[in-house]
């Protein structure tokens, strides 16, 4: 049976509609991002992660967001631009989304109630979720584990294997 995330609609960061079904198949680590956050030099440690990993069925998805603090002020272009000359990021984004409350996008609705218990609303720029390869949600990681932290490695393995 083919996950329910797969058939939701994403507007990619350039503009370009795509579907979260592009990563079936894929473990994939879903970050909501922000340029101006004191969690911002996890970018480093993502694109890290998506090197040592992308060969295996790795992915990870950048979803811009200014809904904390206001610390995404900028439009689509200009994060492309900063996360790619900053942090050498390659990884995909998505375009500047909201990931609480009414207008929350379709992604994050799912991923927030995936927990086994009552949706948990995403507290603050770089939480983390990690999707297996069966578009079901492994795991969940608040902002200040980063991307190099063991837990969250031996998540991600888990989810590529």
């Amino acid at each position: 049976m083919t996950s329910p995330l797969y058939g939701i609609p994403l507007t990619m960061n350039d503009g370009t509609e795509a579907e979260f079904g592009q990563f079936e198949g894929k473990a994939v680590m879903v970050v909501n991002v922000a340029s101006k956050c004191g969690h911002t030099k996890q970018y480093a440690g993502l694109e890290e992660l998506y090197g040592r990993y992308r060969a295996r069925g790795f992915e990870i998805l950048g979803v811009p967001c200014n809904q904390f603090g206001g610390q995404e002020p900028g439009e689509d272009a200009d994060i492309a631009e900063f996360c790619s000359t900053t942090y050498g990021v390659t990884f995909p984004l998505a375009a500047k989304s909201k990931v609480v409350g009414k207008e929350q996008h379709p992604l994050y609705a799912a991923l927030t109630a995936a927990g086994e218990d009552a949706p948990q609303r995403v507290k603050w720029n770089f939480e983390k979720f990690l999707v297996r390869r069966d578009g079901s949600v492994l795991a969940r990681f608040p902002s200040a584990v980063g991307p190099d932290d063991a837990e969250l490695i031996e998540a991600v393995e888990d989810a590529i294997s």
